[in-house]
């Protein structure tokens, strides 16, 4: 199943509750810029390989590419998140569960960006929904627990390969440029992390652009009363659509996080971004090919650290890491509750 652009704006101009579900679904993909999308370029930036605004419109250019070519070779992603919870019963419970979801998720997001923390967007997003979920069902039965393991094998996927991979990029390169002049070296890897840059930009749309398509697909079948999103084709205008609101975000928030991913956490060296960059890329492809939704802040933030512990262990600020994985750790029970909560009190009151 899809839909047309026409019938589409046809039906936000006569459903006001598709229209909610549409403004709040983009109201996170805008939350997802300036939480998730700045740690793609975050690194570029912070070695000044590339300006904020070249970095930003780069990214907007590549998340589309990322979205549209991943979504047209393996859309598999986007059909976990969208069935990894039960919509099912009544229709009008299951559109107002899935608004109270996206709010929390907004509430969330929102808060850890003002404290310029790099919050798991994803993992938010998953969590909110799958309370959502469960205060519509009644208990636990509204989560999908063969497609919720997927989230648990992503979890731990984006944290060892992340951390692993950036280490082992990074002894790579120290060992081939062991014996080159330093000049030309940093020359080279300045150009380098603009590929390198576009390369975390196309995966994190290719990851995280189909998440928030996935549910803005189950929003659109909740409101033509079907709860069943298990076979769907994501239309080319709806990719458009969260790369261009995604990147808005991106300019409009973006500079905390890139500052305390690139700059806080390990003070980079060009050779070390263009490592964490293809460490990380090369993870959330793999990750992608699999069909497993892993967190992109995830997977960058920890190939950062990787590529800082290559060099030593004391060249990372561990105690902001510390602050990032209280917050990884606080997302899924938090952003649970609070969807669970906004839900049971949505339904009573609407």
């Amino acid at each position: 199943m899809t839909i047309t652009l026409l019938d589409f704006i046809n039906s936000i101009i006569s459903d006001p509750a598709l229209l909610i579900i549409v403004v709040l679904t983009l109201g996170v993909i805008l939350v997802n810029g300036w939480t998730d999308a700045p740690n793609a370029i975050a690194t570029c930036v912070s070695t000044r390989s590339m300006a904020p605004r070249k970095a930003i419109l780069m990214a907007a250019i590549f998340n589309f590419l990322g979205v549209f070519v991943m979504t047209t070779v393996n859309a598999t992603v986007a059909q976990t998140i969208a069935n990894m919870v039960d919509f099912s019963g009544n229709s009008g419970d299951a559109i107002i569960a899935l608004c109270a979801a996206l709010f929390a998720i907004v509430i969330w997001a929102t808060a850890a960006w003002f404290f310029g923390i790099p919050t798991s967007e994803s993992h938010a997003l998953i969590a909110g929904i799958s309370g959502a979920a469960i205060a519509l069902q009644g208990g636990i039965g509204g989560i999908n627990g063969a497609e919720w393991i997927k989230v648990l094998y992503g979890l731990v996927t984006s944290t060892l390969l992340g951390f692993g991979f950036g280490f082992l990029v990074s002894k790579v390169v120290m060992a081939i440029c062991k014996n080159m002049s330093r000049q030309k070296t940093s020359v080279f890897f300045q150009k380098g992390q603009v590929g390198a840059g576009a390369a975390m930009a196309f995966m994190h749309g290719a990851q995280d652009g189909q998440k928030f398509m996935g549910i803005f697909m189950l929003g659109i079948f909740l409101a033509e009363g079907s709860a069943d999103a298990s076979n769907f084709v994501i239309p080319i205008w709806l990719m458009v659509l969260c790369s261009l609101v995604m990147a808005l975000g991106t300019s409009m928030g973006g500079m905390k996080i890139i500052k305390t991913v690139g700059m806080e956490m390990v003070k980079l060296e060009s050779y070390q971004g263009f490592s964490a960059d293809l460490a990380a890329a090369s993870c959330l492809l793999l990750s992608s090919v699999w069909g497993l939704p892993v967190s992109t802040t995830h997977t960058k933030t920890t190939a950062i650290m990787g590529v800082g512990a290559a060099k030593r262990f004391s060249s990372v600020n561990w105690s902001t890491v510390k602050e990032m994985v209280l917050a990884w750790v606080l997302t899924f029970p938090g952003c649970g509750l609070v969807g669970f909560l906004m839900a049971w009190i949505f339904m009573k009151i609407f």
